[in-house]
């Protein structure tokens, strides 16, 4: 294509952006992420790179965004006021789940919460057969009670899964309908057989709900996203990466925002399949660590490896069947990505026992490491890297981030080398040495935990910290070949 394209990567700490022609990178920006409104660092971002490339607006010929605004809604707890509308008898179906737990020997191992609360989950009389025969018709007072139990609630968001509905999807036809007409273009319904006509009732219901849960979230987000790029005076098709790797327009991630789940991870991958087949790499393994998390994935003879069984929502994101249970079942197309929350804004602690811990909880782009400036006072894994030379003392991300070494160092010494008992510099090389370790998860869950042997891979890191972690991961796992590409802290909007 001989017009611009520009790429665009939201993540929870950066905001990555790149500007392409003729297959030719021609301009990179890197800057903080805007939690409050991502819309704002695209418009700054965007802005700047025209400007740097010295391109008017309207030479862009297309739009491609990769982002974690879904799965952070979910992570974080953030998404839609959601009811779900079920056949009676089926209402706890999202508790029940699969009876599955991580942890084969903890009696106490809890469960995630279902997004919706209980309260918020209705009964509708009716019942169909396994061959979409009616058993029990459809009660139209339910409907009737259900709009106004919505309207009374507040509802952002509305799921509808019916026993068989993927066999006769009438009786959902009539609730969706019904509910689109009172609740009016403000309520996001969503119905099953619109989104995963398929057997097994957990996975069906689960779907349906993370895509009612994060319908209103996503379509906020997109209709911001636009309103920038429109005040740019950017008027090109925008396509949103999908979580198996391809794209979509708007409308239909308007219609089905569920698919955009992993759509910034997704992004990586396909952009470290590109590398594997121009250095005729085999089997390669990309790890892709940003602020927040760490991110890894398995492309094995130049084939990205995709999977409908996964979970999001939980303390690692992942396929595996050895640990089911852990999050909230999601069976859509998705690239094969375990998800870890490592990345260079993870906090690092002392519990209660004196033991170092780093993460999951991450400073995140506002305040961000005590390093960053901007008013952050726990101690992170950038502290750690910048206390050990690691980083340069004086900017990150292009100079866009100005660095504070001394008030990373003072962080380091005073929350975690005083508590220990240890000189600064081991306690910074306790917190890399301990997050390398929670990323090597990520990478075991891809390989070994599928009885892949990771030491015949190649590994292709990226994102803002992926080169720094790569060695240690490398050398944990027996890896012998480690691939940095170009441009690795904006690496995976090159995809785009």
């Amino acid at each position: 294509m001989s017009g611009l394209r520009i790429g665009i990567d939201i993540g929870g700490t950066f905001t990555d952006i790149v500007a392409a022609r003729n297959g030719r990178v021609v301009g990179t920006v890197k800057l903080p992420s805007t939690p409050g409104d991502y819309s704002l660092a695209i418009a700054e971002g965007v802005g700047r790179l025209l400007q740097d490339i010295a391109t008017p607006p309207n030479a862009v010929e297309t739009v491609i965004h990769g982002t974690t605004v879904a799965t952070n809604a979910i992570l974080e707890g953030r998404g839609a006021r959601t009811l779900l509308l079920t056949t009676r008898g089926f209402r706890d179906v999202l508790e029940l789940r699969r009876i599955r737990t991580p942890e084969l020997y903890n009696l106490n191992y809890t469960p995630p919460r279902p997004l919706v609360p209980r309260r918020h989950r209705l009964e509708i009389t009716e019942r169909l057969g396994a061959a979409g025969e009616v058993l029990v018709p459809l009660v139209e007072a339910d409907i009737d009670a259900a709009i106004a139990r919505c309207i009374v609630e507040r509802a952002e968001a509305v799921a509808i899964c019916l026993l068989h509905s993927y066999v006769n999807p009438a009786h959902e036809e009539i609730i969706a309908r019904r509910l689109r007409v009172a609740l009016g273009t403000d309520v996001f319904v969503t119905a099953s057989h619109e989104i995963l006509p398929e057997i097994r009732e957990y996975e069906r219901t689960s779907t349906t709900v993370i895509n009612a849960y994060v319908g209103p979230v996503v379509s906020r987000y997109l209709t911001q996203l636009v309103g920038v790029l429109k005040r740019l005076g950017i008027d090109a098709p925008v396509r949103i990466m999908q979580s198996n790797g391809g794209t979509l327009g708007l409308e239909a991630v308007l219609r089905a925002p569920a698919t955009i789940i992993e759509s910034g991870p997704a992004a990586g991958v396909v952009a470290g399949a590109s590398v594997a087949t121009a250095m005729a790499l085999d089997t390669v393994i990309t790890v892709d660590m940003g602020g927040t998390t760490a991110k890894a994935s398995l492309v094995d003879a130049g084939t990205i490896l995709r999977t409908s069984e996964y979970e999001v929502g939980a303390g690692i994101n992942l396929s595996s069947q050895l640990v089911k249970g852990r999050g909230h079942a999601l069976r859509l197309p998705v690239v094969d990505i375990s998800e870890i929350g490592a990345g260079g804004g993870s906090l690092a602690r002392l519990d209660a026992s004196g033991r170092l811990l780093v993460g999951p909880e991450s400073a995140g782009a506002a305040p961000g490491p005590v390093a960053y400036g901007r008013g952050g006072t726990n101690a992170t894994l950038t502290d750690a890297m910048v206390t050990l030379g690691y980083l340069s003392p004086v900017a990150i991300a292009g100079g866009t981030v100005p660095i504070d070494a001394p008030g990373a160092t003072r962080a380091v010494a005073e929350q975690i080398a005083a508590g220990l008992r240890r000189p600064v510099r081991d306690a910074a090389f306790g917190i890399y040495r301990i997050a390398g370790a929670v990323m090597t998860r990520a990478v075991k869950a891809v390989t070994t935990m599928r009885g892949r042997d990771p030491r015949s891979a190649a590994l292709v890191s990226f994102g803002g910290n992926g080169s720094l972690m790569a060695p240690l991961i490398a050398d944990e796992l027996s890896i012998d070949t480690i691939v940095i590409p170009a441009l690795p802290g904006v690496f995976s909007p090159v995809a785009c």
